[in-house]
């Protein structure tokens, strides 16, 4: 199989692992009577630990091996995730997630999807590399969807008067089991996703340092208003503020990652049209304003419509996205670069659950949705400003 097809497999399995951690393990530490401050720790700990792995990533994955680096970090993230359920203690708990890399955001965007995001620009053209993007994304998102939808196994495991909390134990061994199976696939990879590591000379030319530098600063601020907002602490709003069940919630998820996942190719579209930049902010901007709506609504109903219509754009920025980060940096440098701004977001992520965990159990259920979408919308504004003027090749290439 060719390298891209043997990625994007792996992408949608991986994601079909995270999609489902993202809604059940916010209920499983409910279950195993955490109070939503322990339940944001957890989060934050499994992104730390993800954010500390995507920085070996990008000082040493080149020089490691990119094949082997993947296959060392599924390994790792899957036998931990086994040894997650074994633990009882919280600060356990918290270590096994940690060095598992869980990941409770519900979306893919750890060290395995860095390197995979270097690879993808060679597999193509400049002028397909939106396109190749979105695909991608779309396989991570069609793997979210039916991962969030087998997020309602405890719901269904408990039909079969199996106890609630080993309901939940089943549940979460299965990420793990399906990150294994990526393995072999990982295996296949040709020596073609690998790059001669370059034997002296900075690892960034001055001018994408200083791009990096702008953009890294940004998707900072924009990952923080995400970590006011990750699938698990979402799954704990619906459960807490409308008394739905892990099967509901699932179920909402599902359809809220196949909108994300015809998001992208929707995305590829406008930004023939409209810019890449352009195709960022202008859909990411109305994502924010449905969120500050979501803890008004009177019901489950017109809530989940509105989470639904929110999760139609919110993820229309992500191929643009990064398609427009590996156009403005040299191939040598995607690596790097990739690195650099996974490893912002996940820091950002990593630090606001336990601060949203928090306000939750002092303050209220909403008010992490309102802080984060008000940073996300600051984030829109400051990106357009700094990046407006500075174009992809195939959008100064075109007459």
């Amino acid at each position: 199989m060719p390298d891209r097809s043997l990625l994007y497999a792996t992408a949608f399995v991986r994601a079909l692992a995270t999609g489902m951690a993202g809604v059940v393990v916010g209920l499983y530490l409910a279950a195993r009577g955490l109070d939503p401050a322990w339940i944001g720790a957890e989060v934050s700990a499994g992104l730390a630990g993800a954010a500390l792995a995507s920085l070996g990533v990008t000082l040493g994955g080149d020089r490691f091996g990119r094949r082997r680096t993947l296959i060392a970090l599924t390994v790792l993230a899957g036998l931990s995730g086994l040894g997650f359920v074994l633990l009882s203690d919280p600060l356990t708990i918290a270590l096994a997630a940690f060095v598992g890399m869980l990941n409770g955001m519900g979306r893919d965007r750890g060290a395995a999807a860095v390197i995979e995001q270097a690879v993808l620009p060679a597999t193509t053209t400049d002028a397909e590399r939106t396109q190749t993007f979105a695909w991608y994304n779309v396989l991570q998102d069609a793997g979210h969807a039916f991962g969030a939808l087998l997020g309602g196994l405890p719901t269904l495991l408990q039909r079969l008067s199996i106890s609630e909390l080993r309901a939940f134990e089943l549940a979460m061994v299965t990420p793990a089991l399906l990150l294994l199976c990526t393995v072999p696939l990982y295996a296949r990879l040709s020596r073609h996703v690998e790059v001669p590591t370059p034997p002296s000379g900075p690892r960034l030319s001055p001018e994408s340092r200083g791009v990096l530098w702008r953009i890294g600063a940004l998707f900072a601020i924009d990952s923080i208003g995400g970590g006011f907002l990750t699938t698990a602490l979402m799954a704990y709003f619906f459960f807490e503020r409308f008394g739905v069940g892990p099967l509901a919630i699932g179920i909402l998820f599902f359809i809220a990652r196949l909108a994300n996942a015809l998001s992208h190719l929707a995305a590829a579209w406008l930004a023939t049209r409209l810019g890449l930049l352009n195709t960022i902010v202008l859909t990411h901007m109305p994502s924010s304003l449905l969120l500050i709506t979501l803890p008004w609504a009177p019901n489950f109903t017109v809530a989940a419509l509105l989470f639904l219509l929110r999760e139609g754009l919110v993820e229309m920025d992500v191929p643009t996205r990064q398609s427009y980060v590996m156009a403005v940096v040299r191939p040598a440098e995607r690596l790097t670069a990739a690195g650099i701004t996974s490893l912002v977001r996940l820091g950002g992520w990593a630090v606001a659950p336990v601060v949203a965990g928090a306000l939750m159990q002092s303050q209220s259920l909403a008010l992490p949705l309102v802080v984060g979408a008000g940073i996300k919308l600051g984030y829109d504004g400051l990106l357009y400003a700094a990046f407006r003027s500075r174009k992809p090749p195939e959008e100064t290439a075109a007459p």
